[in-house]
C-alpha cells in the first residue's frame, strides 16, 4: 500500500473528528450568544463572588468557578442596561480568570486560560503527493498552555505559581515577568542576584532595588534563584501574559567562607557599561589592615585604577584624575570628606554600610557634576523582623550597629555610632611633631525605612561626623560632615517605577588658634548644598529599557572668614563674599539590547550651571598677566541674580559584543563638565581645602573618555578576568602659582591657573571568586599628565610642556589574598606596590644682590622612592551554634610586616651651608591590632 496514501487517510480521519468536535462547541458558543441577557446592577465596594451571586439571583445565568481565584478584589461600578458578557469583562478585568458561554445559561470560569471554540488557523498540516509538509500562515491566536501538574526535580514537589491570563486578542509567544527580590525577615532588598528560567536557557540579574524583569515564553519555565548568601530557590512558573511576581528569600545560615562574595559572577561579562566595580562590606571583613577597622575605600584602593597620593592620603584619585572629580554619595548625599584621621579611616562605620558601586569607565546619565568617577554608598536597610546588632572593639576605635523594628515586617530603624581614643597612636608616630598631638572623631548614621504597601517604599538617612586634632599646642583643628536625605520609590505598574529624592548635604572646618601673643583668632570654612532629584524608570520591552529624569542642586559657599579672639587679639576681622550657583540636568538613557550579542547603553545628560548672586566679579585687562593690578572693572550683581551661566549635552554611551558565552568586548565614550573645585596646594588633600564655583573668571572643568575592555570567566565563573585599557583627556583643570596664598584670598583667580589635561593607562584584574583561596590581583599601568601655557611667563609651568601630574605612578599592584583553612580560621595577606609620585627638587643655588638662593627643578621632574607594604592576617571566628546570643569574630593583623619605612613627604633644610633632604613617614614601623567583633 502506498505509504503517502495511508498516511493522508489516517490524517483526513483525524482532521474529520476534530471538526465534528469543533461543530458542537460552536453550536453552544452561538447557542449562547443568541441570548444577550441585558442587565442593569451596581455594585459598591463588592466582593467579586457577592457580585457573582447577585447576578445569578437576578437572572437566569449560573457561574461555575472557585471562590479563590477572585481572592478579595472588589468592584465599585454602575451598569444600565448592560449585557452580561460586558459585566463579566468588567468584573474578570483585573483577575487571572477568563470565562466562557457555555451551553445557553452556563458559565464556565477558567484560571489563567481560556476556553476555545474553535482550532487556531494553521492548526492543521497539508500533505500533497511529493511528502512535502506545507503550513499555512495566517493569524495566530494565544496557543494553549500545558504543562505537569506539581512537577518533581529530584523528588520534590516544586510550587507552581500562574502569571496573566490569556488573551485571544495576542498572538504572542513570549511575555515580561517583573517584580521585586526581597530578604523574607527584613524587607530589604536583595541585588545582583540571578534569576534564571533552567529549561529555556535565559537569564536576568536584579537591580540595586532588588527588581528585575525578564522575557519569558508562553507556558511552563522552571525559575531559579541563586546569590550569595541566599538561599536557593524552585519555582514551576507558568506563563500566560505580562505579569509581576514578587520574591521573598531567607538568608542563608552557612557563614561566608569567601574575601569576595559572589551575588553575580557573570555580570562583569553581561552587562554594557564599562569601567563599574561593585563592593560589598563583608569584602573588608578579612583583609588586613592599619589598626584591624574595616574599610571598604581602602579596598577600593586595591582595585585598578583607583589609587591615593600616599598613604595615610585622603581622596582618590580614579583613572588620574584630580581628588576633587570623584562623587561620593551615601544614600545619595553628597560626601565631601569621607575619612577620618587624615586619611587612614574612613568616615562611614563599616557595619552599616551594605556596599559601594563605583562607576570610573561609562558613568550612567542620571550622575554628575564630575569628570573620574561616582562611588554610590548604600546603607543597610533594617531588620523587620528582630532586634539584632554588631560591635567591634580595637586598638583605637569602637563601632556599634543596632537594626530596631518599628512594625513587624514594615518598618524599621538602623543605628550606627563611631568614636576614637586615638591619643596614644600620635605619640608612636615617626614624625616629632606629631608626638605631643591629639586627635580624635565619632560618626554617627540613622536610617529609617518603611515599606507602606507593595507600590511605595520611603526610606531617610541622617548622617554626622566630626574630627578634631591638635598638631600644636595652641591650635585645634576641626572638620565635620554632615548629610540627610529622604528617598520615595514607587512602582507605577509592571512597567513604570519612579523616585523622588531629596538630599542636603554640609562641610565645614574650623581653627581655633589660641597662642602666647596677641594673634588669637578663630578661621572657618563652609559649603552646603541641596538637591532634588526625580527619575523613572520604563521597561518597554525585553530589548529596551528605559531610565529618564531631572534633577537640580542649589550651592552655598562661605569661602572663608577670620575673627579675632579675645579683646586684645590684634587680628582684623576678614569674611570672604559669599558664593551661591544653581546645578540642574535633564538626562535619559536606554538599554537596548540589539540582538543576543549586541547590547549597548546609550544616555544624554544635558547640565546647566547659573552662578548667582549676590556677588562682585572682577573684570581683568586682556593681553596683561592676571592680578590685581590688571582688575580694570568691578561688576556688582544682586541678590538671585544670575551672573554667568555655563553647561551643554553629555554623552554616555557604552556597547558590549559576546565573543564567546564567556567572553565580551566592550568600548565607551563619555563627556562631561565639572562645575566645583577644589582649592589646595598640597599633593594630598587637607581638611582645610575649600571648594571654589565657577564664575566669570573660574571656567569649569570638562572632560572626555574613551575605554575598551576584554571581559572574561573561567571555569563556571570561578575565576574573573578582565582587561580594559583608557584614554582621558581634559580642560580647564585648576592648578596655582607656585607660592599662591589660596585662604582667605579675595582675588583668588589671580593664583589659579586652568591648563588641560591627558591620561591613559591599561588594567589588569584577575580575581579569584571561589574556593579555600581567593582573593584578586590587580595591576595597572597608567601616565597622567597635565600642561600649563599661556604667553606670560609667570602664567607657565615647565614652558608650557606636559609634565606628571602629583599623582603620576605609572605601576600599581595590589594582590590580597584570603586561604581558609576551616569554616572559623583563615589567613589574609594583602601586598602593595607602587611608583613614587613625582616631587620637585632643589639641584642648585644661586647669587643674586649678595644673598644665595635655591634654584628648583622643572616642577614633577623627580620623584620619591617607590611606596611597598605587605600586610598579615588572622581571622578566628566564634562557633557556628545558631542558638547563641551572640556569634564572635577575632581579627588579629600586622600592618606593614616588613616595616618599611614609606616616605610621605620628602623636604629640605639648609644645613652647614648646604642643602639636604629629609623625608617624613606615617607607619615606618610593624603595626600590630587586635579587634573583637560580635554579631547578635
Amino acid at each position: 500500500m502506498n505509504k503517502s496514501f495511508l498516511g493522508s487517510s489516517i490524517v483526513n480521519q483525524f482532521v474529520c473528528k476534530l471538526l465534528f468536535v469543533c461543530f458542537i462547541l460552536s453550536n453552544f458558543y452561538c447557542h449562547s450568544q443568541n441570548n444577550p441577557t441585558k442587565l442593569s446592577i451596581s455594585f459598591s465596594e463588592s466582593k467579586l463572588k457577592s457580585a457573582l451571586d447577585s447576578i445569578e439571583s437576578k437572572t437566569n445565568y449560573r457561574f461555575y468557578y472557585l471562590e479563590n481565584w477572585f481572592g478579595d478584589k472588589t468592584i465599585t461600578k454602575d451598569f444600565n442596561n448592560e449585557s452580561i458578557e460586558e459585566i463579566l469583562k468588567e468584573l474578570c478585568k483585573n483577575t487571572q480568570v477568563n470565562f466562557y458561554f457555555f451551553d445557553d445559561k452556563k458559565v464556565i470560569f477558567t484560571q489563567n486560560g481560556i476556553i476555545y471554540n474553535e482550532l487556531p488557523t494553521g492548526f492543521f498540516i497539508e500533505v500533497d503527493n511529493k511528502d512535502t509538509i506545507s503550513i499555512t500562515s495566517t493569524k495566530r491566536i494565544s496557543p494553549p498552555v500545558f504543562y505537569a501538574e506539581n512537577k518533581i526535580q529530584n523528588k520534590t514537589i516544586l510550587e507552581t505559581v500562574r502569571i496573566g491570563k490569556s488573551d485571544t486578542n495576542t498572538a504572542a509567544q513570549f511575555f515580561v515577568l517583573q517584580g521585586q527580590v526581597r530578604i523574607k525577615k527584613t524587607g530589604e532588598p536583595i541585588p545582583d542576584l540571578s534569576i534564571v528560567s533552567k529549561d529555556r536557557g535565559i537569564g536576568t540579574v536584579t537591580n540595586a532595588e532588588g527588581n528585575y524583569s525578564i522575557r519569558l515564553p508562553v507556558g511552563q519555565n522552571i525559575l531559579k534563584t541563586s546569590s550569595m548568601g541566599i538561599k536557593g530557590t524552585e519555582r514551576q512558573v507558568l506563563i500566560f501574559n505580562n505579569g509581576t511576581l514578587d520574591f521573598e528569600l531567607e538568608e542563608s545560615l552557612e557563614m561566608l567562607e569567601e574575601v569576595v562574595v559572589e551575588a553575580d559572577a557573570a555580570k562583569n561579562v553581561e552587562e554594557a557599561i564599562t569601567g563599574t566595580t561593585q563592593i560589598a562590606s563583608e569584602e573588608s571583613k578579612n583583609i588586613p589592615l592599619v589598626l584591624g577597622e574595616r574599610d571598604i575605600l581602602q579596598v577600593a584602593k586595591a582595585l585598578p585604577g583607583i589609587s591615593s597620593a600616599g598613604e595615610g592620603a585622603t581622596g582618590f584619585n580614579v583613572r588620574g584624575g584630580k581628588t576633587d572629580q570623584n562623587l561620593i554619595l551615601l544614600d545619595d548625599a553628597v560626601i565631601y570628606n569621607p575619612s577620618h584621621f587624615f586619611g587612614i579611616f574612613q568616615a562611614l562605620n563599616p557595619f552599616t554600610t551594605k556596599g559601594v558601586e563605583i562607576f570610573k569607565g561609562n558613568i550612567p546619565a542620571e550622575y554628575g557634576g564630575r569628570l573620574s568617577s561616582v562611588f554610590d554608598i548604600e546603607t543597610k536597610d533594617g531588620n523587620l523582623d528582630k532586634f539584632s546588632g554588631e560591635a567591634s572593639v580595637g586598638p583605637v576605635t569602637a563601632n556599634l550597629a543596632l537594626e530596631i523594628p518599628l512594625t513587624k515586617e514594615k518598618s524599621s530603624l538602623v543605628f550606627g555610632a563611631r568614636g576614637a581614643y586615638s591619643d596614644w597612636i600620635l605619640k608612636s608616630l615617626d614624625e616629632e611633631s606629631l608626638n605631643n598631638s591629639t586627635a580624635s572623631f565619632y560618626d554617627g548614621i540613622i536610617k529609617y525605612n518603611n515599606k507602606v504597601n507593595e507600590s511605595n517604599d520611603v526610606r531617610a538617612t541622617g548622617y554626622f561626623s566630626r574630627d578634631a586634632f591638635s598638631i600644636t599646642s595652641d591650635s585645634i583643628y576641626n572638620y565635620r560632615n554632615r548629610g540627610f536625605s529622604v528617598r520615595w520609590d514607587h512602582k507605577f505598574n509592571d512597567r513604570n517605577t519612579g523616585s523622588l529624592i531629596l538630599a542636603n548635604s554640609q562641610y565645614k572646618f574650623n581653627i581655633d588658634y589660641d597662642g602666647e601673643s596677641n594673634n588669637d583668632f578663630r578661621l572657618g570654612y563652609s559649603i552646603d548644598e541641596t538637591e532634588i532629584k526625580l527619575k523613572f524608570n520604563y521597561f518597554l520591552n525585553n530589548k529596551h529599557t528605559f531610565s529618564y529624569g531631572i534633577a537640580s542642586k542649589l550651592y552655598g559657599v562661605n569661602p572663608g572668614f577670620i575673627y579675632p579672639e579675645g579683646n586684645e587679639s590684634a587680628i582684623q576681622s576678614l569674611s570672604i563674599a559669599k558664593e551661591k550657583a544653581l546645578e540642574s540636568a535633564l538626562f535619559v538613557s536606554d538599554e537596548f539590547k540589539i540582538t543576543d550579542k549586541l547590547m549597548v547603553d546609550v544616555g544624554l545628560r544635558y547640565s546647566f550651571f547659573a552662578a548667582l548672586g549676590k556677588s562682585e566679579q572682577r573684570i581683568y585687562e586682556d593681553g596683561v598677566p592676571r592680578n590685581e593690578g590688571s582688575i580694570i572693572d568691578t561688576v556688582q550683581y544682586g541678590s538671585n541674580e544670575i551672573i554667568k551661566t555655563y553647561g551643554g549635552p553629555e554623552l554616555r554611551a557604552s556597547a558590549r559584543y559576546f565573543l564567546k558565552p564567556d567572553l565580551s568586548l566592550k568600548a565607551s565614550f563619555n563627556n562631561g563638565y565639572q562645575f566645583i573645585h577644589t582649592l589646595s596646594n598640597n599633593t594630598t588633600v587637607s581638611p582645610i581645602d575649600t571648594w571654589k564655583l565657577s564664575d566669570t573668571n573660574i571656567k569649569p572643568q570638562r572632560g572626555n573618555q574613551y575605554s575598551l575592555g576584554l571581559y572574561q570567566n573561567l571555569k563556571e565563573n570561578i575565576y574573573e578576568l578582565s582587561l580594559e585599557g583608557y584614554f582621558k583627556t581634559s580642560k580647564d583643570v585648576l592648578d596655582f602659582k607656585t607660592g599662591a596664598q589660596i585662604l582667605l584670598n579675595e582675588t583668588i583667580e589671580t593664583e589659579v591657573l586652568q591648563g588641560e589635561g591627558k591620561s591613559y593607562g591599561i588594567e589588569l584584574l584577575l580575581r579569584k571568586n571561589k574556593g579555600r583561596l581567593n582573593g584578586w590581583l590587580a595591576y595597572t599601568y597608567s601616565r597622567s599628565l597635565i600642561k600649563f601655557d599661556s604667553e606670560f611667563s609667570e602664567e607657565r609651568i615647565n614652558n608650557g610642556e606636559f609634565f606628571p601630574s602629583n599623582y603620576d605612578k605609572p605601576h600599581d599592584i595590589s594582590l590580597i589574598t584570603n586561604y581558609k583553612f576551616t569554616r572559623r580560621y583563615s589567613i589574609s595577606a594583602n601586598f602593595v606596590y607602587q611608583t613614587g609620585r613625582p616631587i620637585t627638587y632643589p639641584i642648585g643655588t644661586y647669587q643674586f644682590n649678595n644673598a644665595e638662593y635655591v634654584y628648583y627643578s622643572d616642577r614633577n621632574e623627580f620623584r620619591i622612592p617607590d611606596y611597598y607594604r605587605l600586610d598579615l592576617g588572622v581571622n578566628i571566628e566564634g562557633n557556628h551554634k545558631i542558638k547563641k546570643f551572640a556569634h564572635s569574630f577575632w581579627t588579629i593583623s600586622v600592618y606593614n610586616v616588613l616595616g618599611r619605612n614609606n616616605p610621605y613627604s620628602v623636604f629640605f633644610v639648609t644645613e652647614d651651608g648646604g642643602v639636604k633632604a629629609l623625608q617624613s613617614s606615617i607607619f615606618s614601623i610593624p603595626i600590630p591590632s587586635i579587634t573583637y567583633n560580635f554579631k547578635f
